[in-house]
């Protein structure tokens, strides 16, 4: 099962992080053009043709990234994500303030909380990149978010393992969850739907 608290504060007591599950889709808005968004918007593909989209200021040109569509401000929300057998991509949260043109660094420096995975290997994105050792592929992603922790973890669905939690931020401002993927050849990410009670 997960390891839940983690070791870093005992004194909270926690039910697991599917207590703070969001429903979330994607932010059409702010997708690259190559990216391709489900009706629903819980999915995202590449797709070989970019749109012709209005340039806006909310919109990557490129990264290949979209958002997810919530503003977290405080308290705690975890989502998960299913990446099957998707060969590259990145998953994690970001400022609302990032810049999304040109060539960006995804780091927390920047405003990046990211995992990686590309051509085989999975990285967190810390500065410089940390090379992460998984005992078993992960076909989901869990991503854990505590704003007021500072905490932003990330862990395999597939065998309820933790794969890594960033050193401790201050956050400030808005926060929002990120998807990227690398190429025409990366496959699908897909948002999993939270079922309501």
């Amino acid at each position: 099962g997960l390891l839940w608290p983690r070791p870093r504060d005992l004194s909270q007591k926690y039910d697991g992080p599917l207590v703070f599950a969001v429903n979330l889709t994607l932010d059409a808005a702010s997708a690259h053009p190559a990216l391709r968004l489900s009706e629903k918007g819980r999915q995202v593909a590449w797709q070989e043709r970019p749109q012709d989209l209005p340039s806006s200021t909310q919109r990557f040109d490129s990264l290949p990234c979209v958002l997810g569509q919530l503003n977290i401000t405080s308290g705690r929300c975890y989502w998960e994500v299913e990446v099957g057998d998707t060969c590259s991509w990145d998953l994690g949260i970001c400022r609302d303030n990032i810049t999304r043109k040109g060539v960006v660094t995804m780091s927390p420096q920047n405003g990046f909380w990211a995992i990686r995975l590309y051509e085989g290997e999975y990285w967190a994105l810390t500065s410089p990149e940390t090379l992460l050792i998984l005992r078993e592929i992960p076909l989901s992603v869990g991503i854990f978010l505590d704003y007021e922790a500072g905490d932003v973890s990330f862990y395999n669905m597939t065998d309820g393992s933790h794969i890594f939690t960033f050193p401790q931020n201050t956050f400030y401002g808005i926060l929002r969850p990120l998807f990227r993927l690398w190429s025409s050849d990366s496959g699908l990410l897909t948002i999993v739907k939270v079922e309501e009670n």
